[in-house]
C-alpha cells in the first residue's frame, strides 16, 4: 500500500467572469516508504497546485488524495491531528518559509508542542538533533533565519517538518532558490534521508539532472495532467511518451559540440481551454487522428512504467506511420532489456 496516493486529481479555479481554469485536470500518482518520487514539467502545468492538494492547501475539484489509507481534507482552523501531521510540507523559498522574527530552534519545536509529540524539558535536546540530522550546528537554534544563507535556510525548513515525525514530505521546487553547491549539499540530505528514515518524498522541480540524482520513480506532467511515470533509470534510458522524449532531447550536452536542442513546435495551449483529444497533439510530431479526438487513458505498460499514449495504448487499433511508431515497438523492446 502507497503512503501517499493521488487518485484523477482535478483543482479548478473559479475566475469572476471567465471561464473557470483547471489547474490540474486528473492526475494521478503515488509514494511509497523510502522511496522518492520526482515530478517534472515545464513551468504552469500544475506541479505546485498538485504539489498543494497532496497536503490538502488546495482545495480538489474530483479525484481523492489519500495519505496512510485515510482520505486528506483541506486544511482549516482545525488543528491536524498526529496522524496527519505525519504529511508535511517544504515550501520554494526559505527566505519567506521561515518566520524572521522568531529563533530557528523556537520554529522548530512549534510541532512538538502542538502535537505533543516531546515533553517541554525534551525539546530543546530534539531540537539540536533535528539540526544536527540535516547538517547544522546546535547552536543554530538560538539564531534568527535572516543569519544563515539560503541553503542553510531550506535546512531549517527540512528540520522543521523532521519535527513532526512525518512519514511523506511534499517538497515544491525546494532547490530552485538556491545556487549550484547549496542545490548539490540539499539535494544529497533528502536522498540521505530517504533512505535512513524511510521516508516517502514528493519532489516537485524543473530541473531534470537533480530529479534524476535523487528520484526512485519519476513523474512527468503536461498541462495538469501525469502523462507518464517510469522508473528513473528507465526513464532516461527510454522515454515512453514523446513529450517526455522531448525534454530528454532538451537538456543541453556539455561536450563542446556546440549541439544545441531544438524546441518544440508552437506554443503550450492556453489550460483554460485545452485542446480536444491528446493535450499534446498540437507539439507532437506523431500525432494521427485519434489523438486530435480522445484523451489517451494513463494505462500501465510494463514493470509499473505508465504512459497516457495512443501509441502504447494496450488494444490500440490504430498506428501512426509515424517514426515514433516504428520506434514504439523498439523502445518496448529496449525496456525489457534494461
Amino acid at each position: 500500500m502507497s503512503l501517499l496516493e493521488l487518485r484523477d486529481v482535478e483543482v479548478e479555479y473559479r475566475r469572476v467572469g471567465q471561464t473557470p481554469l483547471r489547474a490540474v485536470a486528473g492526475a494521478s500518482l503515488s509514494v511509497d516508504a523510502g522511496q522518492v518520487v520526482g515530478l517534472v514539467g515545464e513551468t504552469g502545468c500544475g506541479k505546485s497546485t498538485l504539489a498543494r492538494a497532496a497536503v490538502g492547501l488546495q482545495a480538489t475539484t474530483a479525484g481523492t488524495v489519500l495519505f496512510e489509507d485515510r482520505k486528506v481534507s483541506p486544511l482549516g482552523r482545525r488543528a491536524r491531528s498526529r496522524k496527519e501531521a505525519r504529511l508535511q510540507m517544504v515550501f520554494q523559498n526559505p527566505f519567506s518559509s521561515l518566520n524572521p522574527r522568531r529563533k530557528v530552534g523556537d520554529q522548530i519545536a512549534d510541532s512538538m508542542a502542538i502535537l505533543g509529540l516531546v515533553p517541554p524539558g525534551k525539546r530543546r535536546e530534539r531540537v539540536a538533533q533535528l539540526l544536527d540530522q540535516v547538517g547544522l550546528p546546535a547552536n543554530a537554534a538560538e539564531r534568527f533565519p535572516h543569519q544563515y544563507s539560503g541553503g542553510q535556510r531550506q535546512r531549517i525548513a527540512i528540520a522543521r517538518a523532521l519535527a513532526a515525525e512525518p512519514s511523506v514530505i511534499v517538497l515544491d521546487e525546494p532547490l530552485s532558490s538556491l545556487d549550484a553547491s547549496a542545490q548539490a549539499q540539499v539535494a544529497n540530505l533528502l536522498k540521505g534521508l530517504a533512505r535512513d528514515l524511510r521516508l516517502g518524498l514528493l519532489l516537485i522541480s524543473h530541473d531534470l539532472a537533480i530529479v534524476r540524482h535523487i528520484a526512485d520513480v519519476v513523474a512527468v506532467m503536461y498541462l495538469g495532467l501525469v502523462v507518464e511515470t517510469a522508473p528513473t533509470r528507465r526513464l532516461w534510458k527510454a522515454p515512453m511518451h514523446p513529450y517526455t522524449e522531448a525534454l530528454m532531447e532538451a537538456i543541453p550536452r556539455a561536450d563542446g559540440s556546440g549541439w544545441l536542442p531544438e524546441g518544440l513546435p508552437g506554443e503550450v495551449p492556453d489550460p483554460a481551454h485545452p485542446p480536444d483529444g491528446c493535450r499534446f497533439h498540437p507539439r507532437c510530431p506523431y500525432a494521427f487522428d485519434r489523438c486530435l479526438s480522445e484523451s489517451p487513458p494513463l494505462i500501465q505498460v510494463r514493470d509499473g512504467r505508465t504512459v497516457a499514449c495512443w501509441l502504447h495504448a494496450a488494444g490500440a487499433e490504430e498506428r501512426s506511420p509515424s517514426t515514433f511508431a516504428k520506434r514504439a515497438s523498439a523502445v518496448a523492446d529496449q525496456v525489457d532489456r534494461v
